[in-house]
This record gives structure tokens, sequence and C-alpha cells, in this order.
């Protein structure tokens, strides 16, 4: 068992870790009670698990915690709250982006990531970003529109 520490949303938090090949998903949603990142296909294909690495989007499911630790990790949570929401997700809720839901943290996780480093980027900079990010439900149209408006009011 290794104690190790990951920087989560700010704050310094202790896992327990037992196999050295843990995601850090699990150390995220069984350890610390996070809900945003999700369990989706556990092959960092559709992006439902995505949190941000020291400015970068990131698969969760297929990162090690152990890997993560001592770096600055950002999850949903971390972003806003319902009273605060950050400007993407306020964007989503304006646009209507978000249908079942599933898709939504690594789709906002990764539009996040892509405005920090670029503040206005092209329709074809938000597609490209998102293309690796699935969702079932055929909202991408709503999706790109809420990322172009979170870059607008930005």
């Amino acid at each position: 068992m290794i104690e190790i520490t990951l920087k989560v949303n700010g704050q310094n938090q202790k896992v327990a870790v037992d196999d050295p090949n843990m995601p850090l998903l699990y150390a995220l949603r069984d350890d610390l009670g996070l809900r945003g990142p999700k369990f989706g296909c556990g092959l960092g294909q559709c992006g439902a698990c995505c949190v941000i690495i020291e400015g970068e989007a990131a698969r969760s499911c297929v990162t090690l915690a152990i890997d993560a630790r001592d770096k600055e990790i950002k999850t949903l949570e971390g972003l806003g709250d319902l009273d605060r929401p950050s400007r993407v997700q306020a964007a989503f809720i304006a646009e209507q982006a978000a249908q079942c839901g599933y898709c939504t943290n690594g789709m906002i996780m990764t539009a996040t990531a892509l405005l920090s480093r670029r503040p206005r980027p092209t329709e074809t900079d938000v597609r490209e970003a998102l293309a690796q990010n699935l969702c079932r439900c055929g909202s991408h149209a709503r999706v790109i529109a809420a990322v172009l408006r979170a870059a607008r009011e930005g």
C-alpha cells in the first residue's frame, strides 16, 4: 500500500493506492467522492472520464493515480457550482448542450482546456478538440455552439 498526495481542485488529498495500476478515475470517484468524471469505456476513447492535469485535458481512466501525484488536477467540481458556474458550464446551460449528461463532463473539461490555451478558437478548432469525445445523444451541434459562446463571452 502506497499513500500518495493528489492535488485536486486546489486541495491536497491523501489517497491509499494498493495497486500501482489503479486508474486516477478510481481514486477520484471511489476515494475522493468526486462524481464529475464518469467511467465510460475504460480505454481512454470516449472522454467521459476527462479531467484537466497541469492544464491539459487527460483521460483519467487510463492515467495511473501514482503518475498523477503532485500534479495539478482539476475536475468538473473544481470549475464552478450551481450558484457560480464557470463560463463553459454557463454556456452549456444557456445552449442546452446536454441531453443525458453522460458525456457532458468530458465535453466541458476538454472545452475548458481548449479555451485556456486558445481563448478565441474557430469552429474547426472546437470540432478538432472535441473529436475524441463521444456523445450518443447527438448533441454535438449544441456542444459546439456552447463552446463558441463561452469563447465569445470570455
